[in-house]
């Protein structure tokens, strides 16, 4: 009984101290797995705070949507390049718009089908003996001909809020602006001029008119370049390729004669200013040979009119001493009265008296 007792006496006072132990284990353990708790949730708050900050280029824009909405109005929801800090999806999203980047889209339903390989190969594909509908595409000139055309635009954004928040896909807006351009420039063109004959001015409209259209819907973008092709459907490439070399060949045939017209007219041209040269040359000698006279009679009428006999006489002498100066003979006729001279009469037919007739002496 008394050993019983004894060991019934022991339990009450070794039961505290293990339960002290194991609790004091317990609370250990829970100290250490909250340490480990709080040390986790502080990299989760750290990391959920780096993960939050974005980099903007410097050919960049970038806006805040909290919720969707922008974090800002106008242009000041317009971030500019550095580092920014927004929350983390899905409470915020951050979109970024290049600004100066160049971007572009590309038109194709007036085209035919070609895969991507062909493409690059340059092969325009299986061509069958009639348009397929269903694969390929096409549009409709204005002499109800049909051609295959394609463009490309290239543009750049200049009005980031409208670009974004205005349409649900800009691009897209841009691509069926383009898509009508084609369209609208097909049906004003024929398929001669199209393709041949007015191929500037048929890229001009496609041009023209995407631009314009794109002012109008106010998409915030600007045209940088449009490049077009077409060509006739692939069934008439042979056909095209005659008329293509006879027309080349009416082309050559014109420009010949154009060059050969032009040389005629650029020789009449040179023969007629040198005809017309010489003529000025020769009035203006005569000319100057008239005023020249009309100088010389000014100049001596004076003189004739204070003395006409002497003057004349003066003159006479003048002009006929240089004739005498190698003359044998000399006979000078005076004057009568009335200013008639004397008459000379020289009977030639027989020798002069003392001159031998046969050696003249």
């Amino acid at each position: 009984m008394n050993g019983h007792e004894h060991h019934d006496h022991d339990h009450p006072h070794d039961a505290p101290e293990t339960r002290d132990a194991g609790s004091q284990a317990l609370a250990e353990a829970l100290g250490s797995s909250f340490t480990i708790v709080k040390i986790v949730m502080g990299l989760m708050v750290v990391a959920f705070i780096a993960s939050s900050f974005f980099t903007v280029g410097p050919q960049e824009k970038a806006v805040i949507l909290r919720f969707g909405k922008p974090v800002g109005e106008g242009d000041k929801a317009l971030l500019g390049a550095g580092l920014h800090w927004s929350f983390p999806y899905p409470i915020d999203e951050v979109v970024k718009i290049p600004i100066s980047e160049i971007q572009s889209v590309t038109s194709d339903n007036g085209w035919f089908f070609v895969t991507p390989e062909q493409e690059l190969n340059g092969d325009v594909g299986n061509v069958g003996p009639d348009l397929n509908p269903q694969i390929d595409s096409y549009t409709l000139t204005s002499d109800t001909n049909i051609i295959h055309v394609r463009a490309t635009l290239s543009y750049h954004v200049t009005d980031p809020i409208r670009y974004i928040f205005d349409f649900m896909e800009a691009s897209n807006a841009v691509r069926n602006a383009l898509d009508n351009a084609l369209l609208y420039a097909s049906a004003k063109f024929s398929a001669d001029d199209a393709l041949i004959n007015e191929r500037a001015q048929f890229l001009d409209s496609v041009q023209s008119r995407v631009s314009d259209l794109l002012e109008q819907e106010n998409l915030g973008v600007d045209v940088n370049n449009c490049t077009v092709d077409s060509m006739p459907p692939r069934q008439l490439t042979d056909i095209f390729a005659q008329v293509t070399i006879a027309r080349e060949t009416r082309l050559a045939a014109l420009n010949d004669a154009h060059s050969y017209e032009n040389q005629i007219t650029n020789t009449a041209v040179a023969t007629a200013a040198g005809v017309i040269n010489e003529a000025e040359s020769a009035k203006a000698r005569y000319v100057d040979s008239l005023n020249g006279e009309i100088k010389r009679f000014n100049d001596i009428l004076p003189k004739y009119k204070v003395d006409p006999d002497l003057y004349v006489q003066q003159t006479f002498l003048r002009a006929i001493g240089p004739a005498l100066t190698n003359v044998q003979d000399k006979w000078f006729l005076p004057v009568q009265a009335g200013d008639r001279p004397y008459e000379l009469r020289l009977q030639l037919s027989r020798p002069l008296p003392g001159t031998n007739a046969l050696s003249g002496q």
